[in-house]
């Protein structure tokens, strides 16, 4: 029987996940089909109702993987959340635990280990200065990230600050504070964080990325010895992975700044979906990583 596992979401065409998933269980032999389906918020509870009934009826799902927009409607579809992703009440990864004759659906995120691997193995500074930009659910990874990171706050620009539930809920849940600011005039605490994790879909962030780059001129400018535009010395990592680079990395990294590709985190917290949904668990090899990164043209990097 072939197994099976998906990556749900909406839009969900640019999604590298597919290559990457099915990259790894080539390498370990595994006969998984991985494959992207197009689910709504609204749509998701009648899908997952029939996820359940093809279970019933033959058992062969292994997991899902869960983007944008239904990580925190996740939760309300699975049988039981385990981990951090309690604490954020937030769901990337769904793993069916077969257990006998039954199988139950347990939600997981592996954002946040993929946000953590991707920042050290750039560099990031021990107990960062850090900035957010966006406050949902992957918004929610990056704060409990911080805090793994040693992180002892955190200031989270939106484009409305009404719209933060899931940011403020992280932070209440992992007592790491956070100040909620709109997202117009974040250039200078931009510019002078240790660390900053953009959540923001593709290009929502060209307008910030304009500010940013005469934020870091003028800098440059104040500072007497520096050439034009570096300033920064901190990590950027942007989640939107598909232009790449996006506008802002591409100011940063002009700017003497590190940037981290959204598609690196990706991989790193892939990797912890194919544990989940192999069994291997820590017995997985590190060697899946680098046909990982050789499917999607990404450098290879130390797990």
């Amino acid at each position: 029987m072939t197994l099976r596992a998906v990556v749900l979401g909406h839009p969900i065409s640019h999604s590298k996940s597919p290559a990457l998933h099915r990259a790894a269980y080539a390498y370990l032999g595994v006969d998984l089909a991985y494959s992207a389906i197009d689910v709504t918020e609204a749509a998701l509870p009648a899908f997952m109702g029939q996820v359940r009934e093809d279970v019933r009826e033959e058992g062969s799902w292994r997991g899902l993987s869960v983007t944008m927009p239904l990580k925190s409607a996740m939760v309300g579809e699975v049988d039981e959340v385990r981990g951090v992703a309690r604490t954020l009440g937030v769901v990337n990864t769904v793993a069916f635990e077969h257990k006998g004759a039954s199988i139950r659906l347990v939600g997981y995120n592996t954002d946040v280990a993929g946000i953590v691997n991707a920042l050290r193995h750039a560099g990031a500074a021990s107990a960062p200065t850090a900035v957010i930009l966006g406050g949902g659910g992957t918004a929610a990874a990056a704060i409990a990230a911080l805090k793994e990171l040693g992180a002892q706050a955190a200031e989270v620009f939106v484009r409305d600050v009404g719209r933060a539930a899931e940011a403020r809920a992280a932070s209440a849940a992992l007592g790491l504070p956070v100040q909620v600011l709109p997202i117009a005039g974040a250039a200078a605490a931009v510019a002078a964080a240790d660390v900053v994790i953009s959540t923001l879909p593709p290009r929502a962030a060209d307008s910030l990325a304009v500010e940013l780059a005469a934020e870091l001129a003028a800098e440059s400018g104040r500072e007497p010895g520096r050439q034009s535009g570096r300033k920064t010395p901190g990590v950027l990592l942007d989640v939107a992975y598909d232009p790449w680079p996006s506008r802002i990395a591409a100011v940063w990294q002009d700017a003497g700044g590190t940037v981290v590709p959204g598609l690196e985190m990706l991989i790193y917290q892939a990797m912890e979906q194919v544990r989940h949904f192999t069994g291997l668990g820590e017995a997985l090899p590190a060697e899946v990583i680098d046909v990982m990164c050789d499917a999607v043209g990404a450098p290879r990097r130390v797990f």
